[in-house]
């Protein structure tokens, strides 16, 4: 899939260029084409010692966390809550210690540590599905709320604001809570509908009606304030969190006996590993982009989207900010790619840019999920997972471009 799409990029932006020389007469086309190829190759560097930096630091961090217990603790809490949605689950069950913990991890934003949990959280399910080829309802689930992206703390999307210049790279902290938490609840409902899930089983009524309060309050004050006032509180509370939750990491780990120091080397070790893996995938795929935008193709397609929404009568300037949403079922660093060129095109805290970055940590790459955990145990019948998912999906990004008029229009 991912090759076919960085092909597609190519071909479609060497059509678009064919069609700008022949028939409008632009005969420079092609020259812009080759300096965008250079200019990115030399972004994608660019991004890259950033990505160093940040990466090594948070993983340091978060090995200290998972050293801690953290995020076993929070897999504890979240335990029965899973075994009441997934009832064909027996009691105990490794899969839903693993289950919980692979939540945990994706909610600090510990990616490294969540892939390998969640895919043995998959075949403990397998173990307990009477079919070889179809999903369970409880793979369906796993697999849904996996995708909806429920994201507490978006360390890699304030990373690339930081990099593109932004003056408060933590603005679009809210914003992202707010819309990752509409996909995720979109998620769990569309999949309890499809499954007949008891939502009113006291257990789970006990963990849903608190945090549906919470958020539901929570949202009726921001809807006090104003604009300017809402940017301003996003960036206090993201800044607010991500300190907050490193001197917590900090505290519990020394609580705990943990050597925080030689966690942090350990863990800041395999950040700068993940970090050199990522350059060649950032460059293929920042260059693809920046081709297919010095083509025009990209323009022509978004100037079709804008008429649509303004022959509707809508406000039509969040359209430049959706190509991160085009290609994020797709592919993540496709979707990465987008989101930095959007920041170049636009500026980093342009509108566009706003809704990119929202849309960005408010979504996933559900294609790939869906490869990724079903493939790994043989399941070739996935039943309503996509259906679902990228329902899910969708409402993120409605709701990440909703969540933007709110905050930043």
């Amino acid at each position: 899939m991912l090759n076919g799409l960085w092909l597609g990029f190519f071909l479609v932006a060497a059509v678009s260029a064919l069609a700008q020389w022949l028939i409008g007469g632009n005969a420079g086309i092609f020259a812009s084409m080759v300096e965008s190829i250079f200019a990115m190759a030399k972004l994608s560097v660019e991004v890259m010692v950033l990505l160093f930096g940040t990466l090594t630091l948070w993983l340091g961090f978060l090995k200290i966390a998972e050293k801690a217990g953290i995020v076993e603790w929070l897999a504890k809490v979240l335990g029965p809550l899973f075994a009441r949605l997934m009832p064909e689950v027996p009691p105990g069950h490794p899969a839903l210690g693993l289950i919980t913990m692979n939540f945990a991890a994706n909610g600090l934003g510990l990616d490294n540590a969540a892939t390998p949990i969640g895919l043995k959280a998959m075949r403990a399910l397998q173990e307990l599905n009477p079919s070889s080829t179809t999903a369970s309802n409880a793979q369906i689930l796993f697999l849904v709320l996996n995708a909806s992206s429920l994201t507490l703390l978006p360390v890699t999307i304030f990373m690339y604001r930081a990099q593109q210049g932004a003056t408060d790279p933590t603005l679009v902290f809210l914003p992202i809570l707010l819309a990752t938490s509409a996909s995720t609840l979109v998620g769990l409902l569309s999949v309890a509908v499809m499954q007949r899930l008891r939502l009113w089983d006291p257990v789970v009524l006990a963990y849903l009606v608190p945090g549906a309060l919470l958020l539901g309050g929570f949202m009726a004050f921001l809807g006090t304030l104003s604009a300017a006032a809402l940017a301003s509180l996003s960036s206090i509370l993201g800044n607010l969190t991500l300190f907050g939750v490193i001197v917590l990491f900090l505290i519990i780990g020394a609580l705990r006996r943990v050597k925080v120091y030689e966690a942090f080397i350990e863990g800041a070790k395999e950040g700068f590993d993940v970090a050199k893996s990522l350059l060649p995938y950032l460059v293929a795929m920042l260059v693809a982009v920046g081709v297919l935008r010095a083509s025009g193709a990209l323009e022509l397609a978004l100037d079709g989207i804008r008429h649509g929404v303004d022959w509707l009568g809508l406000d039509s300037r969040f359209v430049d900010g959706l190509p991160t949403a085009l290609v994020k079922p797709f592919s993540g660093s496709a979707a990465r790619a987008m989101l930095i060129e959007t920041m170049q095109a636009h500026g980093v805290d342009s509108f566009p840019a706003l809704v990119a970055a929202t849309v960005q940590g408010s979504t996933e790459t559900t294609f790939y999920v869906l490869a990724v955990y079903f493939g790994a145990v043989g399941i070739q019948r996935v039943r309503h997972a996509v259906g679902c998912a990228l329902f899910a999906e969708l409402c993120g990004v409605i709701a990440a471009v909703c969540v933007c008029y709110w905050f930043f229009a």
